[in-house]
């Protein structure tokens, strides 16, 4: 799962809104919009800023050697 399906799965299951959210956790609204299309460059700090909310942050993940 992206960062981008887990805030936008996450922020509809707590009944929010982009700009709900945008104002709950302190990011501009545009970056919530950016989250959560997937944009491939985003702020990690503010990335953690609204995953809080969930519980939740950025993290460090081992890349399965399989992949290709």
């Amino acid at each position: 799962m992206t960062i981008a399906e887990f805030v936008r799965e996450k922020r509809k299951e707590y009944g929010l809104t982009q700009l709900d959210l945008s104002m709950k956790t302190g990011v501009g609204i545009r970056f919530i919009r950016e989250l959560e299309a997937g944009k491939p460059t985003i702020r990690l700090d503010k990335a953690n800023q609204v995953l809080a909310l969930f519980e939740a942050e950025v993290g460090v993940q081992a890349k399965d050697r399989t992949e290709a």
